[in-house]
């Protein structure tokens, strides 16, 4: 199940990622990240898997390197992007830009859940976010760098979404293109990577949505719903 939860909700959580300009600067384009996209995912999954199942020990090692790695990312906006004109400096150990980065990660796997689990209470989805505040404290955020409860939580991805603060680039709508709707599968999980991305698609707030240039009606919308029941039962590679 937790490989099905990652095919699903993790592509939506690299669109609402990439939909920071400065954030994308940072974490995709000045790392080399689109470089070797699928491999750099690979690592990541690693990575979460140590912080997530593996002893403390284990979790401060794999940890250690991400965090001297966005500790040596720095640089400026090339050009204007939304609200941040060229020359706006980043760094990769920036905690404003490392919650939003974390933030995607846990919006995005509230969203699935109840599409491909079942529903969660606001208890369960509170535990949840204290899970992912764990998996902030690896990467560096301190307690008080990111949102204390659910409710919190829930206020910053609205206050996020309201700011002006998200603007998907060219450079950004092309990973979505190239990386996040056409990752390499083999012929015979075309139609279901489809489904995926009908379900990525539908599932990104309207807004993001316009900018990344996706087609969305009422009846995409009401196939959204029998998708999502189609990939409970699929095999997923």
């Amino acid at each position: 199940m937790s490989h099905r939860l990652t095919a699903l909700s993790g592509p939506r959580a690299l669109l609402v990622m990439a939909a920071h300009p400065v954030a994308f600067a940072g974490f995709f384009a000045h790392t080399g990240a689109l470089d070797d996209p699928y491999g750099r995912l690979r690592r990541t999954g690693r990575v979460m898997d140590a912080v997530a199942f593996g002893t403390k020990r284990e979790a401060e090692r794999m940890t250690a390197p991400v965090r001297r790695a966005h500790s040596r990312v720095s640089g400026e906006l090339r050009e204007d992007a939304g609200r941040f004109p060229a020359g706006t400096p980043y760094r990769g150990d920036d905690p404003e830009l490392l919650l939003w980065i974390l933030a995607a990660l846990a919006e995005s796997a509230m969203t699935v859940f109840p599409r491909a689990v079942r529903s969660l209470t606001r208890e369960e989805l509170d535990s949840l976010w204290q899970d992912y505040r764990e998996v902030g404290r690896a990467f560096g955020l301190r307690d008080d760098e990111m949102p204390e409860d659910i409710d919190a939580f829930e206020r910053y991805m609205a206050d996020m979404y309201a700011s002006g603060d998200l603007f998907v680039t060219d450079a950004a709508r092309e990973l979505a293109i190239d990386i996040v709707l056409k990752p390499p599968v083999p012929v015979k999980y075309m139609a279901l990577r489809e489904l995926v991305n009908q379900i990525t698609v539908g599932l990104l707030p309207a807004g993001l949505r316009r900018q990344y240039g996706f087609k969305w009606d009422p009846l995409r919308g009401a196939a959204l719903v029998g998708a999502a029941e189609i990939l409970r039962r699929a095999p997923v590679p």
